[in-house]
């Protein structure tokens, strides 16, 4: 008997307004980013009525402190951007390091661009862009997220959940158009990161 089933012998009949409200309750307590399959097993409803109940959620949540964020079919609740600086501060955290113009420029490109391979990044760029992606990475703004399907099968880059908090991003499609002034938007809007930059690049290679 399929899972769903099961859960559906065991829970009553959900409305609009309980399964939002249980949404959003399981999301508080999820350690990690959960899909709308995975919260329609939970549920014991249709991926259909979860995806309704999620949008329904989103809109509802626009005017709290607390934000939807979806990166492909998964879902967070994560702070407002509005109050970022407040909770910065409220934690103590370390407000001086932030991304590089090189940084920002590659994340925008991959940001815009996705899936995209390091030669087809330093394409666009004009420059190596080793160490700018190992950089990228090791703060979890980008990840791999396959191969391309030719010769030497070069990793594909994508952005993450992280790359959204980052920003302030409720989803991709909310990305402003792709041109300087977009980039110094993203620039202007980008949070503060905890940690330097590593240095572990080569001297050639941007970071």
């Amino acid at each position: 008997m399929p899972e769903n089933e099961t859960r559906q012998e065991t829970l009553p009949q959900l409305d609009d307004e309980e399964i939002e409200l249980l949404l959003e309750s399981l999301l508080f307590v999820a350690s990690e980013p959960a899909t709308a399959d995975r919260l329609a097993t939970a549920l014991g409803v249709e991926t259909e009525r979860v995806q309704a109940g999620l949008e329904r959620l989103e809109q509802h949540l626009k005017q709290r402190g607390i934000r939807l964020q979806r990166l492909h079919n998964a879902y967070q609740l994560v702070s407002a951007p509005e109050a970022a600086d407040v909770i910065e501060i409220f934690l103590g955290l370390d407000l001086s390091t932030k991304l590089s113009r090189a940084a920002l420029e590659t994340l925008a490109i991959i940001a815009y661009r996705q899936p995209i391979t390091r030669p087809q990044i330093e394409a666009i760029r004009g420059v190596n862009s080793d160490g700018v992606i190992r950089t990228l990475l090791h703060r979890g703004l980008i990840e791999e997220v396959g191969r391309l399907e030719q010769a030497g099968r070069p990793i594909l880059y994508g952005t993450t959940f992280a790359f959204l908090q980052y920003f302030g991003l409720e989803n991709l499609e909310t990305l402003p158009p792709l041109d300087e002034e977009a980039l110094a938007e993203l620039a202007a809007r980008a949070e503060p990161l905890q940690d330097s930059e590593p240095k572990t690049a080569s001297p050639a290679a941007e970071t």
